[in-house]
């Protein structure tokens, strides 16, 4: 079996334990690569140990968004009563100032 190299973005699915996840991160430095399983958790691998799993592509899910507490049904809330009446130019709640003398006659 051809081994699959992890690059950020890409889903694969841990045939063993059947979980699904993205890759996010991959630390050269540290030889770690970084994942968010579609319930969200995160997870490290060793680079070596990477290797060793039994992975296959997988398809993004459905809403992959859901892991990060978003989801692709949650909308900008566009109804009128969501917006705000009482906009107005934030220049025309400043006040003036007034005085009543001039600096340059002390």
């Amino acid at each position: 079996m051809a081994k699959l190299f992890p690059t950020i973005g890409n889903w694969f699915q841990d045939a063993s334990t059947l979980q699904v996840f993205e890759v996010v991160a991959v630390d050269e430095n540290n030889s770690t690569i970084e994942v968010q399983y579609d319930d969200g958790d995160i997870g490290e691998f060793e680079l070596e140990m990477w290797g060793q799993l039994n992975l296959l592509a997988a398809a993004a899910p459905e809403d992959p968004n859901a892991g990060y507490g978003t989801s692709y049904s949650d909308r900008w809330e566009d109804s009128a009563g969501h917006l705000n009446g009482y906009y107005t130019n934030p220049l025309e709640m400043i006040e003036a100032e007034s005085f009543t003398g001039f600096d340059d006659l002390l």
